[in-house]
């Protein structure tokens, strides 16, 4: 089967079981959204929702959160993990997007991977699911999943891509993201199918027997 047999199994599949694509993390504007992203590296959408809320009580916009201390970001946010990082990347780029940009967050991913603590995948879905600009953000469950479908042979997210960039049509790209994760959440576990049980698997691999190897990230 050729890579782009496999590539249209996979939005026929993942649009037949996800036409619409909500975003999972609860937000209400560009920097809600921001912020949101930049807290779930490394932690669930669902624990993000239940520490957002409470910070953005008391700061929901560049400067309210100027004037709150990053040791009070720290101590609501902390059950997301990487507390320290992330709230002082909070409360420093909340202050760039005040001086630099009029309290607004940029249109422009180059501009958003400049903030801190925002690396090319959170700027990709800012940029995406915020201002609906063509981005693909890939993490490494997506990666995984791209290997077990014979999508890449990439060695790392950025490759992978790349791969999956010059594959699916760009019109694709930003509501393709949210349907590989909600697919991989609910179907292609990376503990349960081992890319052989979930039908997309099944369909782009029919005679695959044995769990697939994958090219670690």
């Amino acid at each position: 089967m050729k890579k782009a047999e496999r590539a249209q199994i996979v939005l026929d599949t993942l649009e037949a079981h996800y036409p619409k694509t909500p975003v999972p993390l609860d937000h209400k504007d560009h920097f809600t959204l921001l912020v949101a992203v930049l807290l779930s590296a490394q932690c669930t959408d669902e624990r993000v929702n239940t520490v957002t809320p409470k910070l953005f009580a008391l700061a929901n916009n560049p400067r309210d959160m100027c004037k709150v201390s990053p040791d009070t970001i720290y101590k609501i946010i902390r059950p997301c993990g990487l507390g320290p990082k992330k709230s002082k990347a909070i409360y420093d780029l909340s202050h760039i997007l005040c001086s630099s940009y009029g309290g607004q967050v940029p249109a422009d991913i180059k501009a958003l991977e400049k903030l801190p603590g925002v690396g090319h995948k959170t700027a990709s879905v800012v940029i995406s699911q915020g201002f609906g600009q063509p981005a693909f953000p890939v993490d490494t469950h997506i990666h995984r999943l791209a290997q077990r479908w014979g999508l890449t042979k990439g060695k790392n997210v950025t490759e992978t891509e790349k791969d999956l960039k010059k594959i699916f049509p760009k019109s694709s790209w930003n509501k393709l993201h949210l349907q590989i994760i909600f697919w991989g959440r609910e179907f292609c576990q990376a503990q349960q199918c081992h890319g052989i049980k979930c039908a997309i698997c099944r369909a782009t691999f029919p005679k695959r027997s044995q769990p697939f190897s994958h090219k670690k990230p």
